[in-house]
Order: structure tokens, then C-alpha cells, then sequence
């Protein structure tokens, strides 16, 4: 039954970023908007990065490939995007800010999730299985 509750897991986790990277590639010039406001150097190519990488780590996160890998990238990518984004608080907007300390708490929490995928593996309902790399922890 475990398994079955793995999978359910992964399918929820992968949905957020599977969904946010293609719509990053859909609209690079928006998040390169966004990033250069964050004022990150080279937007427009880490636009695409981010969305290449939100994009394939939600696969693989939903298909179960190397999920142990996946779960410490997009654990380390939700802490940087909650660094990098959403601290600090302070925009003269209170409505702006407690949406930041919102979404800054979610990237968190999702933080270890994909901490507790990557430890916990892809389970047996997975591409990792099926090439004998998912071994119950």
C-alpha cells in the first residue's frame, strides 16, 4: 500500500512544476521579467534554464526516473526561489508581503517534501524500479 501512496505523493509534486515549466517556455520573456527584477544576471537564459528544469524535474519526479536526484535539485531550487524571490518581505505592500511570507513557508514545506521523496525513492510503481535503482529505504 506504501507504494501506492508513493506514487499519489509523486503525481501531486510533479503536477506544480511540470505545469510552471511549460509555462515558463511559453512565456520566456515574462519570467525573464521577474528574474531581472529579482535582479539576477542573464534573465532571458535563465528563464529558459528555469523552465527546462522545472519542466524535466516535474517529469521525472511523475514518471519515477531518478527520483533521489530530482528531489535534492528541486529541494535546493525551492530554497533558492524562496531566498532569491520571496525574502525580504518588505515591499510597502502589505498584501505583497504576506503573500511572499506564503509563498516563502510553501517553498519551504516543499523543500521537504522532495527531501522525503529523495530519501524515501521512487517506490515500486516507477520508471527507478523497473531498472532496479529504487531500493525501499
Amino acid at each position: 500500500m506504501s507504494n501506492a501512496f508513493i506514487l499519489i505523493a509523486r503525481i501531486l509534486l510533479s503536477f506544480m512544476f511540470v505545469l510552471s515549466g511549460f509555462m515558463k517556455l511559453s512565456d520566456p520573456a515574462g519570467t525573464a521579467g521577474m528574474i531581472a527584477g529579482a535582479g539576477l544576471p542573464a534573465a532571458t537564459l535563465l528563464a529558459y534554464v528555469a523552465g527546462l528544469f522545472e519542466l524535466l524535474a516535474g517529469l521525472a519526479v511523475l514518471t519515477g526516473f531518478q527520483v533521489r536526484i530530482a528531489g535534492w535539485l528541486l529541494a535546493g531550487f525551492c530554497v533558492f526561489t524562496a531566498v532569491a524571490f520571496h525574502l525580504p518581505y518588505a515591499s510597502g505592500a502589505e498584501l505583497v508581503n504576506i503573500l511572499n511570507q506564503i509563498m516563502v513557508m510553501k517553498n519551504i514545506t516543499l523543500a521537504g517534501a522532495y527531501i522525503l521523496l529523495a530519501t524515501v525513492g521512487a517506490g515500486d510503481y516507477s520508471i527507478d524500479a523497473r531498472r532496479g535503482a529504487y531500493a525501499a529505504a
